[in-house]
C-alpha cells in the first residue's frame, strides 16, 4: 500500500525495516502511567502488532510490527490513553481518535524524583508533566528531561534541555557537634564545597550544586531544606553522528516558572533560525544553536522572563564534544 512517511511519522508511527510495518509510539509524560492504559496496550500488541511492547529510551512505549492499513482503528483503541493527557495532565488533544497529533517533540522524560529517592529535590514528574502540557503536541524536535539532583540519574546532560533538581542547605550552627560528616561527604562525594572553621561549618556557595547531600548525612539537623525549588538548567547536549556531547549549564538558581518560560520561548528561537531545507522540517536545537550563537539563543530564551537576585546565567558557553576524524592512525 501506498504510505504517506511524513504524516505516518507526525502520527507517532515510526517507519521500520520489515517491509509494510510500522510501530506505534505511546507518550509517557514523566515515566508516569496508570495501569489501567496497560490493558489497552497489551491488547493492539497482541492483536495488531507481534505482542511485544519495547520500552523506549525516553520512557515510553513502543509497539512494533503494525500493519500500516490498520492505523485507523489502532487510533481509535488507543484514543482513552490520548484523552487522559488531557484528562490527567491538562493537555489538549482535539481529536483523540486520530492518534497522536505530534511526534517532533519528545515524550519529556523523568527520573523518579522526592515521591521515591531521599536524593531528589523535587517532584520531577509533577515538572515534566508541567512541561508537556505547554509543549506538546508540537513538531519541532525537542527533547527534555527532568532529574531530582546532580545524580543525574535520567541523563539530562544528553538532552536538549536538562532541568536539575536544587535544593540551598540552611546551617544551623547551634545544632552542629562539628563531627565533620557533611565536610567528609562533600569532599568524597561531590565538589568539596564544604570546610570546618572555628569548629563549624561554612560553604561555598559558588562551589555548592544544591545536592542536598550535607542535609542527608547531618546527624544532629544542622543542616535544612529552604523550602523553595530551585533548578539548574543544562541545554544543548545531544548524541548522533555530528559532534555528540554533554550539556553546559544555562542557568542556576532559577525557579520553576523560568525553567518553563525558556522552554517555550525555545521554540520561538527555533522558527526564527531553523534550516528551513531540513528534512521534515525537523533539526536537532543544539545544530541552531551551534549556527546563530549561544547569544542569540541566549536573548530568544530569557525573553520576558525575570530572573530572582539567587538566579545565574553563564554569559559565555564554548560547545565542545567531539568529531569524528577518519584520518585517525588506528595503527
Amino acid at each position: 500500500m501506498s504510505v504517506h512517511t511524513k504524516n505516518i511519522k507526525k502520527n507517532a508511527y515510526r517507519v521500520t525495516k520489515e517491509r509494510g510495518k510500522t510501530a506505534l509510539r505511546i507518550r509517557v509524560p514523566g515515566g508516569h502511567l496508570e495501569v489501567k492504559y496497560f490493558d489497552i496496550i497489551k491488547d493492539i500488541a497482541e492483536q495488531y502488532g507481534n505482542g511485544t511492547v519495547h520500552i523506549t529510551i525516553r520512557q515510553g512505549f513502543e509497539i512494533p510490527g503494525i500493519s500500516f492499513d490498520k492505523i485507523p482503528e489502532i487510533n481509535e483503541k488507543i484514543a482513552p490513553i490520548i484523552k487522559g493527557l488531557e484528562l490527567d495532565y491538562g493537555v489538549a488533544i482535539e481529536n483523540p481518535a486520530e492518534g497522536y497529533p505530534a511526534a517532533g517533540t519528545r515524550n519529556v522524560s523523568a527520573c523518579i524524583g522526592n515521591k521515591v529517592c531521599p536524593f531528589a529535590n523535587y517532584n520531577t514528574t509533577a515538572l515534566a508533566i508541567k512541561i508537556e502540557k505547554e509543549i506538546f503536541p508540537n513538531h519541532r524536535h525537542v527533547k527534555i528531561a527532568c532529574t531530582g539532583c546532580p545524580n543525574d540519574c535520567i541523563k539530562a546532560h544528553m538532552q536538549d534541555f536538562g532541568i536539575i533538581g536544587q535544593v540551598e542547605p540552611v546551617y544551623h550552627a547551634h545544632r552542629c557537634v562539628s563531627c565533620g560528616s557533611c565536610v567528609k561527604n562533600c569532599k568524597k562525594r561531590v565538589t568539596g564545597a564544604l570546610e570546618m572553621f572555628n569548629e563549624k561549618v561554612e560553604r561555598d556557595e559558588n562551589r555548592c550544586l544544591g545536592c542536598g547531600e550535607c542535609i542527608l548525612k547531618c546527624p544532629t539537623s544542622a543542616w535544612s531544606r529552604n523550602p523553595e525549588k530551585f533548578f539548574r538548567v543544562v541545554i544543548m547536549g545531544r548524541t548522533g553522528k555530528k559532534n555528540p556531547r554533554l550539556a553546559e549549564t544555562f542557568l542556576q538558581w532559577v525557579n520553576e516558572e523560568t525553567v518553563v518560560k525558556i522552554i517555550t520561548n525555545t521554540y520561538d528561537f527555533i522558527e526564527a533560525y531553523i534550516d528551513q531545507e531540513a528534512p521534515l522540517g525537523k533539526e536537532h536545537i543544539g545544530y541552531i544553536v551551534d549556527r546563530a550563537g549561544y547569544q542569540v539563543f541566549k536573548e530568544y530564551a530569557l525573553k520576558g522572563v525575570t530572573l530572582t537576585p539567587k538566579a545565574k546565567v553563564t554569559k559565555y558557553i564554548e560547545f565542545r564534544g567531539y568529531k569524528y576524524d577518519n584520518n585517525l592512525d588506528l595503527g
